[in-house]
């Protein structure tokens, strides 16, 4: 089984589009496995024009919009099928997709998601920003143990037969004013910020991509 990891950014996608490459690569891994082939491992990384999704375990309450406002804001809905509730993704965040085949690394489905969430935690630790995980949900969070506990990364995954996809919604420089359309996660008591809002100035999206793919990379190679 390869641990080689190919990466691509698909730069400004919709999210339909993305899902469907997605289950493309999904299926062609699952596929692989079950011939005993070699299986490739895939990381993507892509912005999305607004949109709402919601995993299948998530409540359809928690987006605050009708179709018609959600419309006038520009923003899709998508019932998808990943872990998770509902959440936003946005021009200014880095969306993740790794599409692996977690047994090439040795790894299960809560070793992954840990995986995850250290990698964007190490990131933030670079610019002087303290993240940690929150017990009882996942992401990267700021102010653990605070009444201003807030999110900046979200996670939410699906796995077959040990392949992933879908993955993680990570804010850089997101306007923050669509997470007040919905509950994020099914939160209502938590908050969700961002690199720009925490560091006070617009970031560069180019450079933390490639600080982050290489990060998430080093963690699956020596997981």
């Amino acid at each position: 089984m390869s641990t080689e990891i190919i990466y691509k950014d698909l730069g400004s996608i919709a999210y339909a589009e993305a899902w469907e490459y997605q289950e493309k690569l999904f299926n062609g891994i699952i596929d692989a496995k079950l011939s005993a082939a070699n299986t490739p491992n895939y990381l993507l990384f892509c912005e999305h024009p607004h949109v709402y999704t919601l995993g299948k375990s998530g409540s359809e309450s928690n987006l605050l919009l009708n179709q018609a406002l959600l419309e006038e804001k520009g923003a899709t809905f998508f019932r998808t099928n990943r872990g998770g509730d509902i959440t936003y993704h946005g021009p200014g965040q880095i969306v993740g997709y790794p599409i692996l085949n977690l047994e090439a690394f040795g790894i299960g489905i809560r070793k992954y998601i840990e995986l995850l969430e250290e990698a964007v935690i190490l990131l933030l630790k670079e610019y002087g920003i303290r993240a940690l995980r929150l017990e009882g949900a996942s992401g990267a969070w700021l102010d653990v143990g605070s009444p201003h506990v807030r999110k900046i990364c979200a996670i939410g995954v699906r796995t077959s037969r040990s392949v992933t996809m879908h993955g993680f919604a990570f804010n850089v420089n997101t306007d923050l004013d669509f997470f007040s359309y919905i509950n994020p996660c099914g939160f209502v008591d938590k908050g969700v910020t961002s690199m720009e809002k925490e560091l006070g100035e617009k970031q560069d999206m180019e450079k933390i991509k490639g600080e982050l793919k290489e990060i998430i990379i080093q963690l699956l190679l020596k997981a």
